[in-house]
């Protein structure tokens, strides 16, 4: 995912498994959770460079070297504790597709630079502790509330309820997730 883009274009191949034992036949297949819809891949493109850590218990901030990863298209980083801000350099990621960072301990800002991501068709910022007001432009302004909810600080559209410092959110469950603490990594390094 470190590798300029051309280099990963030219290797069009497909990522695959399969074991024969006897009549018996395995092929490796994976459900990947993109934009929101889980897919079920059989054939894995080398150029589908994912990476799924949700459900990990992950604790600390999200490295900055995250950005250095131009090649990557789906990061969900989803139902952790990670804290700290969005880093900057997530700004750099031009082929962002989905952003999923919900579920943690987040902070901060939405940074300005996620509004020049115009790939990104998918984002997930919710329950987390997010101040200030949501940026606008480009595609921000096609996501809707669910992208934004329960961060109590968090303002401007396209929240339906805006809270104030000094004012508490109504009470809510925490989501449940219906899900593995098990770790998927898929993609290339090409």
């Amino acid at each position: 995912m470190l590798d300029e883009e051309e280099k990963v274009r030219s290797m069009l191949n497909n990522l695959h498994f399969s074991f024969h034992f006897g009549q018996f036949y395995y092929q490796d297949r994976i459900t990947v959770t993109s934009k929101g819809l889980d897919i079920e891949l059989v054939k894995i493109l080398t150029v589908f460079n994912s990476i799924d850590i949700s459900a990990n218990k992950l604790e600390g901030p999200i490295p900055e070297t995250i950005g250095e990863l131009k090649s990557l298209y789906v990061p969900n980083l989803s139902h952790n504790a990670l804290m700290g801000k969005i880093p900057l350099s997530l700004g750099n990621l031009s082929q962002l597709e989905s952003l999923d960072l919900s579920s943690n301990k987040i902070t901060g800002e939405i940074p300005m630079q996620l509004v020049d991501l115009t790939f990104l068709a998918a984002l997930n910022l919710s329950f987390n502790l997010l101040v200030g007001p949501i940026p606008q432009g480009k595609q921000f302004g096609a996501f809707s509330n669910y992208s934004y909810i329960h961060n109590k600080e968090l303002c401007g559209f396209p929240l339906t309820t805006h809270y104030t410092s000094d004012e508490a959110p109504p009470p809510s469950a925490t989501p449940k997730y219906k899900g593995t603490s098990s770790t998927t990594l898929i993609g290339s390094s090409y």
